[in-house]
């Protein structure tokens, strides 16, 4: 949904859950469960009942949602329904086999056909090689794009072989997610998508090294030792970053490298999301 007019400080917050952290609270408390971590944005799994088929339902509601209009829209009838049901399928014995607590030894008893299911659902460009998988690679692969984990705290979300810079992602501290859902409310998805970019890009630039005369020298790799997220630092400050966005569209404006009306839309923007954290108290 496309609203005109840019989101600012002051509004009152999302009255219900997103599709996203209703799907995440609930795969937060599978995690819990099976003695690990979830979402930091969600409730803890001790206020979240589970049942026998709580990730097969959290699955097929989440996926009405991107089959309507997201991730999954343009897939066949007939694809759609065997990925929602086939990955429900594999869900459920994942809670009822323990494939949370083991998730290696699960995926290996799947079978060929059951793991393409997975590989569709998680839109993995190469097979899935169960062997050649990290923890968190494998983990993710059960649960639904939304609520895959950074187990790590390296800033990357990694699905099988795949990885991504999100934001927010399972690290974020609530109070900021509920900013940044409050800041975001009504964003055409290629904006949205550009302010994610924003947060998510210390991370991608901590990993740049130039010389002494400011040309590129090298880029530390994930996975290496001496790689960096800042997000992950107990001193990051989520309004310091904010401020300065507002700082750098004021350099950009006196550079005339943005036009006014792209100036104040950008700066509504960033305002109502510092606004917003600091009504919630965030760092």
């Amino acid at each position: 949904m496309k609203l005109d007019a840019i989101p600012t400080g002051g509004r009152a917050a999302p009255q219900s859950p997103t599709p996203d952290r209703q799907v995440q609270g609930v795969f937060s408390a599978l995690l819990e469960a099976a003695g690990r971590s979830g979402y930091a944005s969600a409730q803890s799994g001790r206020d979240t009942p589970l049942a026998d088929n709580s990730a097969q339902a959290a699955w097929f509601d989440w996926f009405a949602v991107e089959r309507g209009g997201g991730r999954y829209a343009s897939e066949s009838t007939a694809d759609a329904q065997q990925l929602r049901s086939g990955y429900g399928e594999i869900l459920a014995r994942a809670h009822a086999e323990g494939g949370y607590v083991a998730p290696f030894d699960f995926l290996r008893r799947l079978s060929q056909d059951e793991l393409e299911i997975v590989q569709h659902v998680h839109r993995l460009a190469q097979p899935i090689d169960v062997g050649a998988l990290n923890e968190e690679g494998a983990l993710n692969l059960l649960l639904p794009p939304a609520a895959q984990v950074d187990l790590n705290h390296d800033g990357l979300t990694q699905a099988g072989a795949g990885m991504s810079l999100r934001f927010p992602d399972s690290n974020t501290p609530a109070s900021v997610v509920d900013a940044w859902e409050e800041a975001t409310a009504g964003l055409p998805p290629g904006e949205r998508m550009m302010y994610e970019l924003r947060m998510v890009l210390p991370t991608a630039l901590a990993n740049i090294h130039t010389d002494e005369t400011g040309a590129f020298s090298h880029a530390v790799e994930p996975g290496d030792p001496e790689w960096i997220n800042p997000l992950a630092d107990p001193g990051y400050s989520y309004a310091t970053a904010t401020q300065q966005q507002l700082d750098g569209l004021d350099f950009a404006l006196s550079l005339g490298s943005i036009t006014r009306a792209q100036y104040d839309r950008q700066q509504g923007f960033w305002q109502g999301l510092q606004d917003a954290l600091r009504e919630r108290g965030a760092q």
